[in-house]
């Protein structure tokens, strides 16, 4: 009787034993294909942000703070930032009543005011415009005065048609 016991103690210890020895072979299969989905999911992420910061060095390419050659006209003005002072100074124009003076079209919903602004380089400006409906881009022409005056000229202009849905 008592050999029996052991017996049947014996066989289920190597049962337990070999049950835990499947769970765990198969439990680190697991594990490894789903590091292996992880560090597949990195390396994706890792080229889409590498492409995406490309991205967005390609769009700063034309920009006054990127523009080493154009920033050294300011140099003797000691701006911290001569593109958001310029912007500034173009968006003052918006706070007269009616349309913006540098917007050559009447507003047809209200009044015509710029409303995203680029500064490209020490002379020009990509501007949009926009009365709620309607909206255009103008290209500025603009000299920023030794006193910190800005004269703003309009270069180019274009007023989109619109598109009724």
């Amino acid at each position: 009787m008592k050999k029996n016991i052991f017996l049947y103690l014996f066989v289920f210890a190597a049962l337990l034993a070999l049950f835990q020895y499947v769970t765990g072979s198969n439990m680190q299969k697991a594990l490894s294909s789903d590091v292996e989905k992880l560090e597949n999911q990195v390396v994706k992420l890792e080229d889409s942000l590498q492409t995406m910061h490309l991205k967005v060095l390609d769009m700063q390419y034309f920009t006054l703070e990127n523009n080493d050659d154009a920033l050294a006209y300011y140099d003797h003005l000691k701006l911290e930032n001569p593109s958001l002072y310029i912007q500034d100074k173009l968006l003052e124009t918006n706070e007269q009543k009616g349309d913006n003076p540098l917007i050559p079209y009447e507003g047809m919903e209200s009044d015509f005011k710029i409303n995203k602004i680029k500064v490209l380089n020490h002379k020009w400006i990509l501007a949009d415009f926009s009365d709620g409906k309607y909206w255009g881009d103008i290209i500025i022409k603009y000299e920023l005065k030794d006193d910190l005056s800005v004269d703003f000229t309009l270069a180019e202009h274009l007023l989109y048609a619109p598109q009724d849905y």
